[in-house]
């Protein structure tokens, strides 16, 4: 998107928050922005202060429940969501009718990237609970004009049955809920790539989708097609895949985007998505720090998009890396080492230890009749790929936990010792 109409759209979003939002009036006259026209050029946004999470969740405590990052009164806010919690305490947002329609709207780029029309069939498996996530998954599905299938309190079996008798065409889900279903199905006699109708499958929560194993996995035990999708409840739903699946469009018309170097703050082609959402005035998020490592993706989409492309989509969180031995590593990619197996069913981590004696432990349940077999070669290619000693043991099949939202497969057990 050209940048004069993002920074157009900006200072028209900036003139009532610079009016009546006490939070981002306060950081922006300490920036010295005291009206909207004071940011005329990229160079003047880039002056603008962060926004962390951190102060954010301050700010809600100082000022229960919602904090002070309000435009509106609060009568004109019609949706309450919560994030997920998984990286601290959860942050109530709100939206107004207009910014839930904006939600909507992305929501639809996301749907329009997937090839997903009117015509289809759609399952949201999920409880519909406080996170964001599937709720405007569900109202921009309404937007398009598609019919969406009931499922909130079904169990596993009950959402399976629901695919198979509604002819079920498109299932959103996070990565690890997808594959999740399919062993259920298993465990029943059902092979849904052959016996579901779903041909396209859309993921987000985790990085999984755009994983090649994970990726790989789903296609093939849904007989569909896999696409992942990148947002946040404070944020919005910010990534969109197209349908060559190149990577992940940022979605520029709607999002300023940057990527920085997270210790120095400098542009970068690797490193932190630092966000402002251009649609949301009740309750905004400028130069936002989202925590998520990327790294874009040069030349041209295959699409012919003009937009910025992350290669992998979100490669992890940066407090969710593992620095085991002096190397960070990022769950996403180690598990994209394990699922490279077709025959390892599930898996989790930890790592223990302090220091140089620091130890990566991966347990695995096999398929294989020779489950040790897979544990040598998935420690070999942990070694082959990072250059990280794995001790990979085998569990019997159906030990490790499943999930039904976000995976919590690794834990750094340095972290719960105590201090001396």
């Amino acid at each position: 998107m050209d940048t004069k109409i993002q920074l157009h759209r900006l200072r028209e979003m900036l003139a009532p928050v610079l009016e009546t939002n006490a939070f981002y009036r306060q950081k922006l006259t300490e920036a010295g922005i005291i009206q909207p026209n004071d940011l005329q050029t990229l160079d003047d946004y880039r002056q603008l202060p962060f926004t962390t999470k951190e102060e954010l969740s301050a700010d809600q405590v100082s000022h229960p429940p919602y904090g002070t990052n309000l435009t509106f009164p609060l009568e004109q806010y019609t949706c309450l969501h919560r994030t997920s919690g998984t990286t601290g305490e959860p942050l109530r947002w709100l939206d107004t009718a207009e910014s839930w329609d904006w939600w909507g709207r992305c929501w639809g780029e996301i749907y329009r990237g997937a090839g997903v029309t009117s015509a289809d069939r759609l399952m949201i498996a999920f409880s519909f609970g406080p996170f964001i996530g599937f709720w405007s998954a569900y109202h921009g599905a309404q937007m398009l004009g598609a019919l969406t299938i009931p499922n909130g309190g079904m169990t596993s079996d009950q959402r399976i049955r629901a695919i198979l008798s509604n002819d079920v065409t498109v299932l959103i889900a996070t990565p690890t809920y997808a594959l999740r279903l399919v062993e259920v199905a298993e465990q029943d006699g059902i092979n849904l790539s052959e016996a579901s109708s779903v041909r396209v499958t859309i993921h987000a929560g985790e990085p999984g989708a755009s994983l090649p194993a994970t990726k790989q996995r789903i296609e093939t035990r849904w007989g569909a097609r896999a696409y992942d999708h990148a947002g946040a409840t404070e944020v919005g739903a910010w990534g969109v895949m197209c349908e060559p699946q190149a990577g992940l469009h940022l979605n520029e018309d709607e999002f300023i985007c940057e990527v920085l170097d997270p210790e120095t703050g400098n542009p970068a082609d690797e490193g932190e998505l630092v966000i402002t959402n251009l649609g949301r005035v009740g309750m905004p998020v400028i130069r936002y720090r989202t925590g998520d490592y990327v790294k874009l993706k040069s030349g041209t989409c295959e699409c012919g998009k003009e937009s910025h492309v992350l290669e992998g989509g979100v490669t992890g969180r940066l407090d969710n890396a593992l620095i085991i031995r002096g190397l960070n590593v990022y769950p996403a990619t180690l598990e994209n080492i394990i699922l490279k197996f077709p025959e390892v069913q599930e898996f989790a981590g930890r790592v223990y230890g302090t220091g140089t004696l620091d130890e990566l432990e991966i347990q695995i349940e096999s398929t294989n009749p020779n489950p040790a077999d897979t544990a040598t070669a998935v420690a070999a290619a942990i070694r082959d790929e990072l250059g990280l000693r794995a001790i990979v043991k085998t569990v019997p099949l159906g030990t490790l936990p499943r999930y039904e939202l976000k995976s919590k497969r690794f834990t750094d057990e340095r972290a719960l010792q105590p201090k001396t």
